[in-house]
């Protein structure tokens, strides 16, 4: 299942963060996932972004100064401008709740835009105090099929196991990785429209629950 996909991946490495520096375990963690991901603290200050978020975001993002994305603008699905305060990453740390089948647009400087699911999910300590969130934002832009990107990420994996080149291997599994992530993203909002309707409102900018 495509959200299942997603969640696992981001759940594995928050699980992973060592006892003794687990802002470093994950952040090392994240810059190795071929996909915009960022991470906040509980009030939303962005703690870090990894090497992804540039290219998606069309800026440089100030880890200490950026709140609750690392995005330039935000529009609702709508074309409406969306104050990062109301946007689905300040709904998941606000309610303590992971949330899912959004879709957005991100405004880049140069003027372009990004069509976009966000996958904001809350972090707790071991004694369930809220410590920040993590979000991974998923490129829909491009409109391919599911099925294809799977089937690309088969193929890459395939030749990854296969090739004898180090360099090209690694650079292989890191496509699939990146084919089956946008693939669960199309799958996701192809199958669970009733998801967005739900979520209509902060989708297209009529307020977040506080």
């Amino acid at each position: 299942m495509q959200q299942s996909y997603i969640d696992n991946l981001l759940n594995t490495v928050v699980a992973a963060r060592a006892k003794d520096d687990p802002d470093r375990a994950l952040f090392q963690a994240l810059d190795q996932i071929p996909a915009p991901i960022y991470v906040t603290d509980a009030e939303g200050v962005v703690r870090h972004f990894n090497p992804w978020c540039h290219a998606f975001a069309g800026r440089v993002p100030v880890a200490g100064k950026d709140r609750w994305c690392v995005t330039w603008k935000l529009y609702t699905c709508d074309g409406e401008f969306l104050p990062h305060e109301r946007c689905p990453m300040a709904q998941a740390i606000r309610q303590g709740r992971a949330i899912r089948g959004m879709i957005a647009l991100a405004e880049r400087p140069d003027g372009t835009r990004v069509t976009f699911m966000p996958f904001p999910t809350p972090i707790f300590s071991q004694s369930g105090e809220l410590e920040g969130a993590i979000n991974m934002l998923v490129d829909i832009t491009e409109p391919r099929q599911a099925q294809d990107l799977h089937e690309q990420a088969s193929r890459c994996s395939r030749l990854s196991a296969q090739i004898g080149d180090q360099q090209a291997s690694e650079a292989l599994a890191l496509m699939a990785v990146q084919y089956a992530i946008k693939a669960a993203a199309l799958e996701m909002k192809e199958a669970a429209p009733q998801v967005r309707a739900e979520n209509s409102a902060i989708a297209c900018g009529e307020g977040v629950s506080a």
